[in-house]
């Protein structure tokens, strides 16, 4: 299987260099074409110099002139799709942090609760949990600076750094006389996407986001799996995908792998049709053909949805749940050096049997809606791809613009997906669709 990742120059530079290489020769009615649109080009830029120059003299205050540029450069981007923008360097490195799965920090989870910023909890083994920090605290102050007024992003720049240098939080907890100090040197912070148990004589794995450590993750999940659970005993595995939002393309591709023993998991096509890339499996099925059941709802997409749709077109698992979200599109990191990077869209995927799954999303192949609390039941509706203003059309023009239930109840015994896929495993509970039939057609 070849690897394949978003991130990186070496995609883009590898891409340009092969089409550089294989240029055609061109014929003097091409040039002369070519020609025509780089005019029309160079009159567009010298309007754009032209409205930019009149705002330096012209308007009321003086304005930043590298504002206005990285402005231009924003909306050029938004203006294609929605997937498509620009990554100043303080994002670039905020998306790096988010699909490395680890930063230099302190290891707790914070949110912004009526202007304080409040510890929902400290991660196990981590420097945070170690000083005695406190789900329910308040920081005050870091390093004798106050929090107050500061947002949750600026707040978070100030808790994370580099690794083994000291931070001091200044502490307002709750029944505490007076304010309390912690000392903590900052550390490695993993932060697992993978989650896993066993469900009696089921091996459930949640996966929140593709990240760098995911495929590690979920062998490493399999393998304590199989420990806990006897091979004569276990009934299959749950792979959890409902509300992931998707991440790295090419862990998507080694998880779908894991699972898949031959053929092609996905291709992609960019703006020439007659270019596609093909990523196919390896031999090798780490669970050795256990029955799979994927749950996905209206909040899985991108990376989740290439997993979903992989192992559906296989008929090697069966997907459970409401439809997935539609972003059938691959996006290019580009970096540009000092100045951040730009994510552009480069291509379409395409599921094994050759589906587009952009604005469309993936059908299950047993649908369960779940039951939803009346206070929550007007807020967990997504709407999906096909609703976005600019998205990249379905190709065969039929999306779906009806909203995807997203909701998973906090409570393991209220969640109707979970406990059918568990009944369906076990033999509690009987479907068509389950185990899926290699010759059953796949969903359009």
């Amino acid at each position: 299987m070849r690897r394949f990742t978003l991130v990186g120059a070496g995609v883009v530079l590898g891409a340009a260099l092969m089409l550089v290489a294989t240029q055609p020769r061109f014929s003097p009615a091409s040039i002369a074409n070519a020609a025509s649109a780089s005019t029309d080009v160079y009159r567009q830029l010298n309007l754009f110099g032209d409205v930019f120059e009149r705002i330096r003299s012209d308007y009321v205050d003086q304005p930043d002139d590298a504002k206005l540029v990285e402005a231009a450069i924003k909306s050029m981007l938004t203006s294609l799709d929605p997937h498509s923008e620009y990554l100043p360097p303080d994002k670039q490195r905020d998306m790096n942090v988010k699909t490395r799965g680890e930063f230099g920090g302190l290891g707790i989870q914070v949110l912004m609760e009526n202007g304080a910023v409040k510890v929902v909890s400290p991660i196990e083994g981590t420097p945070a949990q170690k000083a005695g920090v406190l789900s329910g605290d308040v920081i005050t102050a870091v390093d004798g600076k106050s929090l107050e007024g500061v947002t949750l992003d600026e707040a978070v720049d100030r808790l994370r750094g580099p690794i083994n240098t000291p931070v001091t939080l200044t502490i307002k907890r709750a029944n505490a006389e007076k304010p309390l100090e912690f000392k903590i040197v900052r550390d490695r912070i993993v932060i697992p996407s993978v989650h896993w148990r066993a469900e009696g004589d089921v091996g459930y794995i949640k996966v929140n986001e593709f990240t760098e450590n995911t495929n590690d993750g979920l062998k490493n999940a399999i393998d304590e799996l199989s420990k806990d659970i006897p091979k004569d005993k276990l009934k299959g595995y749950i792979i959890d995908l409902r509300n992931n939002p998707g991440g790295l393309f090419d862990q998507s591709i080694m998880v779908a792998d894991d699972f898949l023993d031959r053929g092609e998991i996905v291709s992609t096509r960019g703006r020439d049709p007659d270019k596609i890339q093909r990523f196919n499996a390896r031999s090798g099925d780490l669970t050795g053909g256990k029955p799979i059941i994927v749950l996905v709802n209206g909040g899985s997409a991108s990376a989740s949805e290439i997993v979903a749709g992989a192992l559906q077109d296989h008929r090697r698992a069966t997907i459970l749940g409401t439809r997935s979200f539609g972003k059938g599109s691959v996006q290019t990191i580009i970096p540009l050096g000092s100045n951040g990077a730009i994510r552009l869209t480069t291509a379409r995927y395409y599921t094994p049997s050759g589906r587009s799954i952009q604005a469309k999303g993936i059908e299950p192949d047993i649908e369960v809606v779940q039951d939803v609390p009346d206070n929550l039941k007007d807020k967990v509706e997504v709407k999906g791809e096909a609703t976005r203003a600019g998205h990249l059309k379905a190709e065969d023009g039929k999306e779906q613009l009806a909203p995807s239930q997203a909701y998973v109840p906090e409570d393991p015994k209220q969640d109707k997906q979970l406990n059918t896929a568990l009944e369906l495993l076990r033999g509690l509970q009987a479907n068509k669709n389950f185990p899926p039939n290699p010759e059953t057609p796949v969903p359009n």
